[in-house]
């Protein structure tokens, strides 16, 4: 009769504190990004010799063909909902290059219409 003890197993480690990294990573990463929404259409912006970068989370987007967005908006509703949502705030204006100035002179004049007081237009660095 063999009375000596049962051979050892050798212990296998736990995975979970592993786990528990990596779910704080990833909700760690998660709460730190900024998310924002996609551009509705490609811009070129135009350049100009200016230093300090437009600022506002209020952007309104004319293409070249004088098409206006905001969001996932287009035409007039996206400048009826860029005007509420903004409530006084700065507004941003991302025209593209090849825009013609008559359709920025005419939404400026819509914008103030409906009592937008501050729109500002984002250029590129010049070279």
């Amino acid at each position: 009769m063999d009375l000596s003890p049962p051979p050892r197993r050798p212990r296998v480690e736990s995975i979970v504190p592993m786990i528990n990294v990596v779910f704080l990573l990833l909700i760690f990463f998660l709460m730190t990004a900024q998310i924002a929404p996609p551009e509705p259409f490609q811009v070129t912006l135009p350049a100009a010799d200016r230093e300090n970068p437009a600022e506002g989370d209020f952007t309104l987007y004319i293409s070249a063909e004088g098409l206006v967005a905001f969001r996932d908006m287009l035409g007039e509703e996206a400048v009826a909902e860029a005007v509420a949502n903004a409530e006084g705030d700065a507004m941003l204006l991302r025209a593209d290059a090849g825009v013609e100035g008559v359709a920025i002179a005419r939404l400026l004049q819509e914008l103030a219409n409906l009592g937008v007081e501050d729109v500002t237009l984002v250029t590129a660095a010049g070279q």
